[in-house]
């Protein structure tokens, strides 16, 4: 039960944070892709301030155990392939298109009206297809 709350808290503040900063209007995404136009730089400050200290906490969890049991991840292979760059390429098409990614999708829900829930099925209904695609695309052309 504790873990549940701690995960409700922490959920409540990562979505409260999101929509404070900016990130879950779209325009604003638009503005700060847009390098090459009407660039809006402000949301690299909301880049930075959640990169920075999360890399911070990341150095701090080496020889630790989470609060609530388990474990952290282990860091992931940095492997640079053909998944990676694709993977890429569509996350950021669908960011650059849409103005929204994963987490602002679902913070965005409660008051963004029905434009947010197509994304956000859209969104899922590729989360669902993309291991069938994937596999599909493995048979057809195998990765090196």
């Amino acid at each position: 039960m504790q873990r549940l709350i701690l995960a409700f808290i922490a959920g409540g503040l990562f979505g409260s944070g999101l929509f404070v900063s900016g990130m879950t209007d779209t325009t604003k995404v638009q503005g700060w892709l847009d390098v090459f136009g009407n660039w809006d730089p402000t949301l690299a400050f909301v880049m930075g301030g959640a990169i920075i200290p999360m890399a911070i906490a990341w150095a701090f969890t080496k020889g630790r155990k989470p609060l609530v049991g388990g474990d952290f991840p282990a860091p992931p292979e940095p492997k640079l392939g053909r998944n990676l760059v694709v993977g890429s390429v569509l996350f950021g098409m669908g960011w650059g298109l849409a103005g929204l990614c994963p987490g602002p999708a679902v913070a965005s829900l409660s008051y963004g009206g029905w434009p947010h829930w197509v994304f956000f099925a859209a969104m899922l209904a590729g989360m669902f297809a993309a291991p069938a695609v994937r596999a599909r695309v493995d048979r057809a052309v195998p990765a090196e």
